[in-house]
């Protein structure tokens, strides 16, 4: 049931579209920058003692609000593979960038690791149930779950706030998760959908306080 007055998100609006041209080579401060990186000294393999729990260290992330996704790909059987996640991040306007990441004790880190496309969904607040649903254990997540295959076969959720189809770019290793960043060729939103937002351990959604201020200047993409 709808709350009075609210929005009814409007149809599927896909991101338009830029022609796709060859990079300059790197200006001569960004080549100096990636120098200075790649010189840096190798990291050590273990991290030194913390002065505070790894119980303290997630509830301090808890405070944190994200949105939720679930990140779906087809494995190389054909198989398809789906899971929640709130670790969905933009990185890069140009190329078009995102990143997730996924923790090795995962089941599904093979068929991620291995598979040449992912999709992310954005999740409305109408869909806890499936936030809720693809990050249960032993069950058949995709069972009677409306979906249809997007690029290259990644299933796209419907319904979906927004929707990001990725070419598995890269990886990185680091603690106990693997990081992936996507390179995104196909995206899409609903114009007025209420987005599922977790803070705490609990699901929340939106209340607007105002745009952003014309001083403030974050580095994050502008809407």
């Amino acid at each position: 049931m709808e709350a009075p007055g609210a929005v009814r998100p409007g149809p599927l609006q896909a991101c338009a579209r830029q022609p796709i041209i060859a990079l300059p080579s790197p200006a001569p401060e960004r080549a100096a920058l990636r120098a200075s990186v790649n010189s840096l000294p190798p990291r050590p393999d273990t991290a030194p003692p913390t002065a505070f729990s790894s119980r303290e260290f997630r509830s301090a992330l808890g405070m944190f609000a994200t949105g939720v996704t679930i990140v779906t790909a087809r494995g190389v059987g054909g198989e398809l593979v789906g899971m929640t996640a709130n670790s969905f991040n933009s990185v890069s306007l140009d190329p078009p960038l995102v990143l997730w990441s996924l923790a090795h004790k995962a089941s599904s880190l093979q068929a991620f690791a291995t598979a040449t496309h992912y999709a992310i969904n954005v999740l409305t607040v109408e869909q806890r149930a499936l936030a809720e649903r693809f990050a249960t254990r032993g069950i058949d997540r995709w069972a009677g779950v409306a979906h249809r295959a997007g690029l290259h076969g990644a299933p796209v959720l419907e319904g979906a706030a927004a929707v990001f189809e990725c070419a598995n770019r890269s990886q990185y290793v680091e603690g106990d998760h693997t990081i992936f960043v996507g390179l995104v060729e196909r995206c899409a939103h609903l114009g007025g959908a209420a987005p599922l937002l977790y803070h705490g351990g609990m699901f929340y959604t939106e209340h607007p306080l105002g745009t952003l201020s014309d001083t403030a200047v974050p580095d994050m993409p502008a809407s």
